[in-house]
């Protein structure tokens, strides 16, 4: 634990001055759990590192917060993006705030000023103080455990099992990760199923695009990069300018997973020849080969007007994106070799012929070519939803969830 508390001490001057910079005192005073709730009521807290957890736990939250009108929530996240994700949503007695740094000190207070009750966490978002303080039950939802982070673990063997021995229910992303977890220390009482929380992505909550963006962009004439990374954005406008040799009317979504790097970007597509239009701009598509999604938040938008999806970070040593939202919307998907991240679900869809893998240009201008039929699309669109269907529906997750959480009355 000393060990810990050093690291986690040098971070947390880190985020400090970072929170400073960024936001000035409200953020700052956030990251050191200064803010107190507006209602003096038992709190959930509910902890996830951005959107993507924070959007594929959503029914869950939704569910509790139905069910369980005595409980108020506090959802904390890493990103602005994530906060803003969140309040959006306008759920009741929910509120989002900056995640508070893992201190002994900071994490006391915020667990006594918001009369924390119990602490839902999400895949990896292991934070020991939070385990070992809060006085209710620990839960930890869709957990990850990759073989470098285990790795770290067992270097704090007792740490490890402390902080694990406060679970009560730990539902694991798949097989893999709870047997690192089990190892690590988790207790066998505190198992629940295996779920992975993207499985749980539900499209129907996702806002709809305008008409002006439907009509420039049909459905069955345009493709998504989704989340590209630095080194594959060349890939797929290559890839784009070869299938546009056939199929004219083709239109690209890119959206890169930085969108910092909106410039950077902009300038490979005017490079490769391509017309382009931005999103952070306001730019409307027009009759633009390229439009760049150089947003956050978005990317629901940009999976309902694509029939075929090309999963970004599959193409170089980042391991993979989700497939699970793409494939909700009932998109046809493509994906390089790279596929760490999600290495279930991507067999899952290579075994059901669910998805096209590729390793170049050339391969992904033919994957694309080989979906262009709206036909195509849709069929392989509802192949990879049938291949992800998981054996843990929401209903099951939110009862175990709901029975977990302790009953209170508010006075």
């Amino acid at each position: 634990m000393p060990l810990y508390r050093l690291l986690v001490s040098l971070f947390a001057l880190v985020v400090a001055v970072g929170a400073l910079r960024k936001g000035g005192w409200p953020m700052l005073s956030a990251r050191l759990g200064l803010i107190a709730p507006e209602k003096d009521a038992p709190h959930v807290w509910w902890h996830g590192a951005s959107n993507g957890e924070l959007s594929s736990a959503r029914p869950v939250l939704t569910r509790i917060v139905q069910q369980r009108p005595d409980l108020h929530v506090l959802v904390t996240c890493n990103s602005d993006t994530g906060q803003a994700l969140v309040t959006g949503w306008g759920l009741p007695r929910v509120t989002a705030l900056p995640a508070p740094v893992d201190l002994s000190r900071v994490t006391a207070r915020v667990l006594r000023r918001w009369r924390v009750v119990a602490h839902v966490a999400l895949e990896s978002e292991i934070w020991p103080h939070r385990f070992l303080q809060c006085r209710g039950p620990v839960i930890l939802l869709g957990a990850r455990m990759r073989p470098g982070t285990a790795r770290v673990w067992r270097t704090l063997p007792r740490l490890a099992r402390r902080v694990l021995s406060c679970c009560t229910l730990v539902s694991a992303q798949d097989a893999a990760s709870l047997d690192r977890l089990r190892a690590l220390g988790l207790p066998e009482n505190a198992i629940g199923p295996l779920t992975d929380l993207k499985a749980l992505y539900d499209p129907a909550a996702a806002p709809m695009p305008d008409a002006a963006l439907q009509a420039a962009l049909p459905r069955a004439q345009t493709w998504l990069a989704a989340s590209t990374h630095e080194g594959e954005e060349e890939t797929v406008l290559e890839a784009h300018r070869l299938a546009r040799a056939e199929q004219s009317d083709l239109r690209l979504i890119l959206a890169p997973r930085h969108a910092a790097r909106g410039d950077a970007v902009e300038a490979m597509v005017r490079g490769a020849g391509l017309g382009v239009a931005r999103r952070s701009r306001g730019e409307a598509p027009g009759a633009a080969a390229v439009y760049l999604a150089d947003t956050m938040g978005e990317m629901a938008l940009w999976y309902r007007l694509a029939g075929r999806v090309f999963i970004g970070g599959t193409l170089t040593d980042r391991g993979g994106h989700t497939p699970y939202e793409p494939a909700a919307f009932g998109s046809a998907l493509i994906h390089g070799p790279d596929v760490a991240n999600f290495a279930d679900p991507f067999a899952r869809l290579d075994a059901a012929d669910a998805a096209l893998r590729v390793t170049d240009a050339a391969e992904l201008a033919e994957a694309l070519a080989r979906l262009a039929q709206p036909e195509s699309q849709a069929q392989a669109g509802a192949r990879a939803a049938e291949a992800l269907r998981t054996g843990t529906d929401v209903e099951t997750l939110c009862n175990l969830v709901l029975e977990t959480l302790p009953a209170f009355r508010e006075t």
